[in-house]
C-alpha cells in the first residue's frame, strides 16, 4: 500500500492550534460510539501498542495552517503517532505527524450522510488515509450502504469486500486494525478473529465481571462446604 503524494500549501501565518468547531447536532456518535464504548474497547484492545491515538471528532488536516480542507472524523485510529502534539494543537496535522491516520470511520446521519460517501471520501483519499469506513445504523437510508469501506491502494481508494452472513450480519476486514468491522442488527461492532470474540461494550464487560465474581463466590462456598464435611 502506498500513500498518494499530494502537495498542500500551508497558510503564511500558522496558528498554534486547530480552531474550535461547533459540536455535532445529532446523537449518532453518542448512540453508536460513546454509549456502546467503542473507543474504550478499542483502547483496551490496543493497549499493548504505545502511541496509539483513538479519538472521536478530532480535526484532521494535511497541515495546521490550512483554513479549508479540515475534516472531523467520527472515529479515528492512528498508530505510532505523536499523541502529545495532537492534544497540544487540538487536532491531527498530517505534515507535523509525518503520516496520515491509519483508519477513519463516519457514522451516518440525516444531515451528513451524502457528504460522507462523496466529498469526505475524496478528501480522505487525498489526505492519504489508509482506510475509510462508513456505518449506517438504518441499513442504508443515509449512506449508500449499511456498511462500506475503502482501502488506499497505489494512491487511490478501492472498495473493501463486505460479506453478508447467514445471520444477517455485514462484515468486512480492516487490515489497519486487524479486526472485522461489523454491522450487527444496526449496531457497530468490532470483532477479533484471533480470539473469535467481539470487543466488549460497557454492559457486556460488566456482565462478564459479575459472572466471574459469582463463579468465585460459588467456588468459595463449595470449598467451605467441603471443609465442613471433612
Amino acid at each position: 500500500m502506498t500513500t498518494k503524494a499530494t502537495a498542500f500549501t500551508q497558510e503564511a501565518s500558522t496558528p498554534e492550534r486547530f480552531p474550535e468547531f461547533p459540536p455535532r447536532d445529532d446523537m449518532q456518535n453518542t448512540n453508536h460510539l460513546h454509549l456502546r464504548s467503542v473507543l474504550t474497547s478499542l483502547t483496551i484492545h490496543f493497549t499493548h501498542r504505545p502511541n496509539t491515538l483513538i479519538h472521536s471528532e478530532m480535526p484532521v488536516s494535511p497541515t495546521l495552517g490550512m483554513q479549508h480542507g479540515v475534516r472531523i472524523p467520527d472515529l479515528m485510529v492512528v498508530f505510532d503517532c505523536d499523541m502529545e502534539d495532537a492534544y497540544r494543537i487540538d487536532g491531527y496535522a498530517i505534515d507535523r505527524q509525518g503520516k496520515p491516520p491509519d483508519f477513519v470511520l463516519e457514522v451516518a446521519s440525516k444531515t451528513t450522510g451524502v457528504v460522507d460517501y462523496t466529498a469526505k471520501r475524496g478528501d480522505y483519499e487525498r489526505f492519504g488515509i489508509g482506510e475509510y469506513w462508513r456505518f449506517d445504523a438504518t441499513g442504508g437510508d443515509y449512506h449508500d450502504a449499511a456498511l462500506a469501506a475503502d482501502r488506499l491502494v497505489e494512491g487511490a481508494y478501492q472498495p473493501v469486500e463486505i460479506e453478508l452472513t447467514s445471520s444477517g450480519v455485514l462484515r468486512g476486514y480492516s487490515d489497519a486494525l486487524g479486526l472485522q468491522v461489523r454491522w450487527d442488527d444496526g449496531k457497530l461492532r468490532f470483532y477479533d478473529p484471533e480470539s473469535q470474540s467481539y470487543l466488549l461494550t460497557h454492559d457486556e464487560a460488566d456482565a462478564a465481571r459479575l459472572q466471574a465474581e459469582a463463579e468465585v463466590r460459588r467456588l468459595r462456598e463449595r470449598l467451605n462446604l467441603l471443609g465442613e464435611i471433612d
